[in-house]
């Protein structure tokens, strides 16, 4: 393998513990090949909440994951990685994938699972669908 593998990594993160192994996955590689590295939130907008509540309930959702992106900037940065953060709306596969065609991504590392049993039920496995249909290599950590 040559550093040219592996010149822009996505990260997407949800919160969950399996996402901060992907991320902690993905520094490891960015040392060894000299990536870039890009991280991604998605605001999923398909999961069914009442409709008077739906506006705050999705300002919440892009609050935490502005927190969660930041949150993880400065503690890549603590290690000496800078990392471009995205956060998106929409369908999170969709838009894994939107991001990791637009930026000529060579490798999503994600979680083999994300933050709960309701949300994988309704929206199925990201890493699983990822591993289906992403535009380049898939690394599912575990």
């Amino acid at each position: 393998m040559t550093s040219n593998n592996y010149k822009k990594i996505l990260v997407p993160l949800d919160g969950s513990v399996y996402s901060e192994k992907a991320l902690k996955r993905a520094c490891e590689f960015v040392k060894i090949f000299d990536s870039e590295l890009i991280l991604i939130y998605v605001v999923e907008k398909s999961i069914p909440v009442n409709l008077l509540d739906r506006k705050e309930y999705l300002g919440m959702l892009q609050k935490f994951g502005t927190k969660i992106l930041n949150n993880s900037k400065v503690m890549l940065s603590k290690k000496g990685i800078t990392a471009k953060i995205i956060l998106k709306e929409g369908n999170i596969v969709s838009e894994i994938e939107k991001v990791a065609k637009k930026e000529k991504c060579d490798l999503i590392i994600v979680g083999n699972k994300g933050l709960g049993a309701v949300t994988r039920f309704l929206l199925g496995s990201v890493s699983n669908k990822l591993s289906q249909s992403s535009p380049c290599s898939v690394m599912i950590v575990k």
